[in-house]
């Protein structure tokens, strides 16, 4: 008698963008049949993993995956695409992951805190924080026990659209005089995106519920560059400048055009230093810090050290502030 094999089905809401397609590319390497669904205007999915088109403002956006489901992934957060999908899909669903963030607290001055600390009250839904906490009341709702919230912080890796992690590696690689940001109090604290995709498809195949901060360890920001370093071969100087000094020269915090990429305001600084204990305890693995920055300067090698990018200072821009700083 020849028995047939019942394949674990996993529908991501979403799946071509970086952090989407990379967990359905790992749902699929476990042996799970992947369906994401998304407007498809981040990309395309992953070669082997079904794609449905759809709009999920639209009615009728999940007619055509209106089927039961060992494990819904969402990563999104607008209230009415969360609502929507909970609406369609909640009774038709073993296991659902929602993806949602450590913005969602309030406090970023308590260094260890872990996912009992308070959360931001959401008043206006278009804020990002306020938009990830009304979705994780909105989902808990309807799942209850059926229910991972998953809160990552930064996530780094190749590919990663934000630009702001390799910016260092990158920086570094090309040498010379780099500034950088007094670095006594700060931390580095992220999670390789292979990391996070891998235990979000673990945890949905084990049915692992409840909230947890997937986050990788926080590292002292002078350990961070010395290990972007090593890795890149850096042969040059930092020329460090405190803070007052560069907010007074236009420079930004933590991401966006001419920033200094995971610096952070003093008071911000437990911000990366949140604990990871849960998602360690319940299997999450950490790949050594090196390991992550020695994948994200060969993709950033790869896609041009002179690119522009969307987080960083240019190279005039450095120059300028290296010239000021003198």
């Amino acid at each position: 008698m020849v028995l047939a094999v019942v394949m674990r089905r996993v529908l991501v809401l979403g799946g071509t963008a970086w952090l989407g397609g990379e967990i359905a590319r790992e749902a699929l390497r476990d042996g799970a049949e992947v369906v994401c669904l998304a407007r498809g205007e981040s990309g395309t999915a992953p070669t082997g993993v079904r794609f449905v088109q759809a709009d999920r403002n639209v009615p009728g956006a999940y007619d055509q995956v209106d089927d039961d489901w060992d494990e819904v992934i969402e990563l999104a957060y607008a209230p009415a695409v969360v609502g929507s999908a909970l609406d369609a899909l909640a009774d038709r669903a073993r296991h659902w992951t929602l993806v949602s963030t450590v913005s969602v607290y309030d406090r970023n001055d308590e260094p260890g805190s872990d996912e009992s600390a308070e959360l931001v009250t959401p008043k206006d839904l278009t804020e990002y924080a306020d938009a990830k906490v009304a979705a994780e009341g909105a989902t808990a709702a309807r799942l209850a026990d059926r229910l991972l919230v998953v809160r990552p912080g930064l996530i780094m890796g190749p590919g990663d659209p934000s630009d702001r992690f390799g910016y260092w590696p990158a920086r570094l690689r090309r040498g010379g005089r780099v500034l950088a940001p007094t670095t006594a109090g700060r931390f580095v604290q992220a999670i390789d995106v292979a990391d996070l995709a891998a235990w979000i498809v673990k945890a949905g195949r084990e049915g692992i519920t409840g909230t947890m901060n997937a986050v990788g360890e926080p590292h002292p920001f002078d350990t961070f560059l010395a290990q972007a370093g090593l890795v890149a071969g850096f042969g040059g100087t930092f020329v460090t400048v405190d803070d007052e000094w560069l907010l007074e020269h236009d420079v930004g915090y933590w991401a966006g055009p001419r920033s200094l990429p995971l610096w952070l305001p003093a008071s911000d600084a437990a911000f990366a230093q949140r604990s990871n204990a849960a998602f360690v305890a319940s299997g999450g693995l950490i790949r050594p810090l090196h390991a992550s920055i020695a994948r994200i300067l060969e993709d950033e090698v790869d896609r041009g050290l002179a690119r522009s990018r969307r987080a960083g200072l240019t190279s005039t821009e450095e120059a300028d502030l290296l010239d000021a700083a003198r």
